[in-house]
């Protein structure tokens, strides 16, 4: 049989771009590259969870315009490698468990509208969102979790230092609202907040120069 250049059906693409330009002000910068290295320090030693952040996410195989790209999101049940981007078909349909958009009133209509949409069709179980400018979201964090196809808002729970938390089910973690509008992940089990590569690194640091402090005053103690 003879097939013609007609009847070979064209390769579908699936970009690993969308060919916008990445434009992210300094705190949605910030935030979103604390967000996925804390997670993805968190889950280092899982090696079925994946972390990741803007990066696409095709959900319907031969429909190159069913895509989405959270800021950060984690997917339970595939194997922790780097990918260009997110095929569920290619992933045993898994998709993701937890996402987190870092708002703004820019892009409140994509959170709010298309995306909620597409992530409650992915059965995503729980959305949050965290407005770091505080430019429309009162409070600044908010927490969805999806029943019967539908997102519900999570209970927040206010500290006695002014601190909001909101506990994530998928994640048994706790997204926490500082005082000073700053977002934290806080691991209940260990009673410690999640830091990022840099705040360990000043962690380190501080307690180092700590150490030589002490030991540089007990020598002269011993003079």
């Amino acid at each position: 049989m003879i097939i013609s250049h007609s009847q070979v059906s064209p390769q579908i693409e699936y970009p690993d771009e969308d060919g916008k330009p990445m434009a992210e002000s300094d705190p949605a910068r910030d935030y979103l590259i604390y967000t996925v290295e804390t997670l993805d320090i968190h889950f280092q030693k899982r090696q079925d969870i994946y972390v990741s952040g803007n990066l696409l996410i095709y959900y319907e195989e031969g429909k190159p315009e069913c895509v989405v790209s959270p800021d950060a999101f984690v997917v339970f049940g595939v194997e922790k490698r780097k990918r260009r981007s997110y095929k569920t078909w290619e992933e045993n349909d898994k998709t993701p468990s937890f996402v987190l958009e870092i708002t703004s009133r820019s892009t409140r209509s994509q959170d709010q509208g298309a995306k909620k949409g597409i992530y409650a069709f992915l059965g995503v179980s729980e959305y949050f969102q965290y407005d770091p400018t505080g430019d429309y979201l009162r409070p600044r964090l908010q927490g969805l979790r999806l029943k019967d196809g539908n997102y519900f808002p999570l209970e927040v729970t206010t500290l006695a230092d002014g601190t909001h938390t909101i506990g994530s089910e998928v994640l048994e973690l706790e997204l926490r609202l500082l005082p000073g509008g700053e977002l934290r992940f806080y691991n209940p089990a260990t009673e410690e907040l999640l830091l990022s590569h840099r705040e360990e690194a000043q962690a380190r640091q501080a307690a180092e120069a700590r150490i030589a402090e002490l030991e540089a005053r007990l020598r002269s103690l011993e003079q």
